[in-house]
């Protein structure tokens, strides 16, 4: 009998630990899930712990015991769903923040350091709507700085069109500051002679022109014009008597619309005149600025630059500046050249403006591959109202002349001035005038001559090293 004594209270320690343990993990999933559910079911297991450990003191009572204690069982088996649905209940009763202002205040955190409750946490930039937000304000952004520089196209030209000017004409300045004029004095010496010189070739050729033009229009408007020459001629009275050529043409020249249609010529192209005037007014005065203000300009650009590498970067960007200037200046050089050349020449064959013509050779002559083409071609062709022999000698003297330049003089004065290689400046040009036209083809070449100088210095040493 003893014997027996040990085992049932063994029996009923185990029976108690295990209701203990369950009570634990009920109490903690209740913790986890709702408190008020958690507390209402760790007191029933307090209740049934100690009805388990009352049991297990009355070893005597054992096995008279264990169908109470399946009966218990049963009884917590039976009040889950009762716990279930006041659970349910309690649930329900929740006041709802959307009504009742006080669970809205309590469930928000409100105090008296957040008045409107505490703050949830903020969108990481890994959050597509983050993400999307900014990747749709960079394509806004983009496509407004596109159409910004667009609609500002010209105005940047200008800018560009000045800056050049005044880099290229900042060794003449410095020049004459090495003669002991001051920085003011010599750019207003320079300036001066970069306004004589539009305002007399504007002088020069703008007379001539008007003239030219009245005559040509009172050639053939008058009665023994141009049209009456070509009446006498044969095969054009051959044609004029099948298809009344002249007669057509005269009537077109002497009829009211030619006034109309004359005015609307002569307000375009005062407007593109205008236009010029305006835009060459706006390339001086910026340039006068930027001449001015050029050393200021630099320094600030070479600030840019981290301290470690910025003496390297201004060397580099003064031997750039320098190669800007030489060509200019040597480009101006070899229009001084052709104009004076064709001015003599055309002083000698008796070809009336010859001045002006020279000038108009000398601008012309600026532009890269085809300016000097072009000069050459209308000369010639107003040559030839002179004297047919006179506009065949002119034809042959700017034949010669333009091989002479191509071979001799151009190369010689760009290799000192630029040092860039002849197919690099010819493909230069052909892609700056494709893209900016007259500008882009003058523009081009000493851009090349930045790039090149750039990759020597900089980009095939790192080559050379790695």
């Amino acid at each position: 009998m003893g014997s027996l004594v040990p085992d049932s209270q063994s029996d009923d320690d185990r029976r108690a630990d295990r209701g203990i343990l369950a009570r634990d993990r009920r109490s903690s999933d209740a913790t986890e899930t709702d408190p008020d559910t958690a507390d209402a079911e760790t007191s029933d297991a307090d209740t049934e712990g100690t009805g388990t450990t009352a049991s297990g003191t009355d070893s005597g009572a054992a096995d008279t015991e264990k169908p109470e204690g399946s009966g218990a069982d049963d009884d917590a088996t039976a009040a889950k769903p009762a716990r279930a649905i006041s659970r349910r209940d309690r649930s329900k009763a929740t006041p709802d923040p959307i009504t009742d202002m006080a669970a809205r205040e309590r469930e928000a955190g409100v105090d008296e350091l957040f008045p409107f409750g505490r703050p949830g946490r903020p969108l990481t930039r890994s959050h597509p709507f983050v993400f999307g937000f900014y990747g749709a304000l960079g394509v806004l952004v983009a496509y407004m700085l596109v159409q910004a520089l667009t609609n500002a196209l010209q105005v940047i030209i200008l800018i560009i069109v000045a800056l050049f000017l005044a880099v290229g004409l900042n060794p003449g300045v410095e020049a004459l500051e090495r003669l002991g004029i001051s920085r003011r004095w010599a750019v207003l010496l320079v300036f001066l002679a970069l306004v004589g010189f539009f305002v007399g070739f504007g002088f020069a050729i703008v007379p001539p022109l008007s003239q030219q033009t009245s005559a040509i229009i009172h050639n053939l408007t008058s009665g023994n014009g141009y049209l009456e020459q070509l009446q006498n001629n044969p095969r054009l009275q051959d044609l004029d008597h099948r298809y009344h050529l002249l007669q057509k043409a005269r009537t077109a020249l002497q009829s009211k619309d030619l006034g109309t249609r004359a005015a609307n010529g002569a307000v375009g192209v005062g407007q593109v005149v205008l236009s010029g005037l305006f835009s060459t007014l706006t390339v001086l005065i910026l340039t006068l600025y930027f001449l001015n203000s050029l050393p200021s300009i630099t320094g600030f650009m070479y600030r840019l630059a981290p301290r470690s590498r910025r003496a390297r970067v201004a060397l580099l960007g003064d031997e750039i500046l320098v190669r800007i200037g030489g060509y200019v200046a040597g480009n101006l050089l070899i229009s001084l050249i052709a104009g004076v050349t064709s001015y003599i020449f055309l002083l000698i064959a008796g070809v009336p403006y010859a001045l002006a013509l020279a000038l108009l050779v000398a601008i012309t002559d600026l532009i890269p591959l085809v300016g000097a083409s072009i000069g050459a071609v209308f000369v010639t062709a107003l040559s030839f109202f002179t004297g047919l022999w006179t506009g065949i000698a002119t034809g042959i003297f700017f034949l010669i002349y333009q091989q002479v330049e191509n071979y001799i003089v151009q190369p010689r004065v760009m290799k000192r001035s630029v040092d860039v290689q002849p197919a690099v400046t010819i493909i230069a040009a052909l892609i700056g005038g494709a893209l900016l036209g007259v500008i882009g083809a003058l523009l081009a070449i000493p851009a090349a001559a930045a790039i090149a100088l750039i990759l020597r210095e900089v980009v095939m040493p790192r080559q050379e090293q790695e």
